[in-house]
């Protein structure tokens, strides 16, 4: 169980919370309007209705509070932690009304975020004989989503790959074909990008042939993907690499359609980072309901 996980501030899980509660009208609910009486009040339970990692208990309580401030969420289970089906992991209480207008709302981003969290705790799971294997995830998040689906991430046991643009320079295969257009090779490229960044910044290259990995790390670069290869494509060129003192600090990412069949033999290939995109863009949403009982 992890407890001590550090969550994206405040501001933004109201920004993004506010945002789907307006997309949903939450305020201008005409049936829990017009069937349920504002002095009523009653109390929900959260509960799985499956096994998973549970993350994003701060979005649904924002999401109550938001539609009433005096709805009181009491959690049961912190984030990160494995949940068993059946188990209650928070209970709300405060006026039907505000508790019925967010509900869909909480329920969406409890749902989606536990289910990254799930999708990432599972592949942690198998590299339990890989200490020095890293997951991490990509940018393939939901729009408007990835600071919290990034959380849910760390709450399922993986890391985080770069956030945005800024955060370190990724040339892939697009960008190695436009400098070629210019007559401008890899050792170039990346002496090249070197002068025109941050001294704290690190240049990744993206390579989908031993030739082209190899040539990246005879460049300097800091971290090589081998993208879309076999385990044993990756593990010679690392052991290659690994022989030569140019290569002694790269770090090599396996990246590319990687799934819980093949993560074992990716790590045994030797690589230090696995990114999957898949935990953020292909996750499958938990299923959690809300039962309310009316005092």
């Amino acid at each position: 169980m992890e407890t001590n996980l550090k969550e994206p501030s405040l501001h933004i899980w109201q920004q993004i919370t506010k945002s789907a509660l307006r997309e949903d009208r939450s305020e201008y609910d005409v049936t829990t309007q017009s069937t349920v009486l504002k002095e009523q009040v009653g109390k929900g339970v959260l509960r799985f209705k499956q096994n998973g990692t549970l993350a994003g208990m701060k979005a649904a309580e924002t999401a109550f509070k938001y539609m009433d401030p005096d709805i009181r969420l009491s959690k049961v289970l912190p984030d990160g932690t494995q949940v068993k089906n059946g188990s209650t992991v928070a209970i709300v209480e405060g006026t039907l009304q505000g508790i019925l207008s967010a509900e869909r709302v909480a329920l969406n981003l409890l749902q989606r975020l536990s289910g990254v969290a799930t999708l990432t705790a599972q592949m942690v799971s198998q590299l339990s004989q890989y200490p020095n294997v890293s997951i991490v995830d990509t940018r393939k998040t939901t729009p408007g989503l990835r600071s919290l689906e990034r959380y849910a991430v760390r709450c399922g046991g993986g890391s985080n790959h770069r956030d945005n643009l800024q955060d370190g320079v990724l040339i892939k295969d697009n960008h190695i074909a436009a400098a070629q257009k210019r007559g401008v090779g890899i050792s170039d490229l990346i002496a090249s990008v070197r002068k025109q960044i941050p001294h704290t910044l690190q240049i990744e290259i993206e390579a989908d042939t031993p030739e082209l990995a190899e040539q990246a790390v005879l460049a300097g670069a800091d971290i090589v993907m081998l993208d879309n290869m076999t385990p044993d494509t990756m593990e010679k060129i690392i052991q290659s690499a690994r022989k030569s003192q140019r290569a002694e600090h790269v770090v090599f990412e396996a990246s590319g359609g990687i799934t819980n069949d093949t993560i074992e033999a990716v790590a045994a290939a030797g690589v230090n980072l696995i990114s999957v995109g898949a935990l953020t863009h292909s996750a499958a949403a938990v299923d959690i309901s809300l039962d309310i009982s009316i005092n």
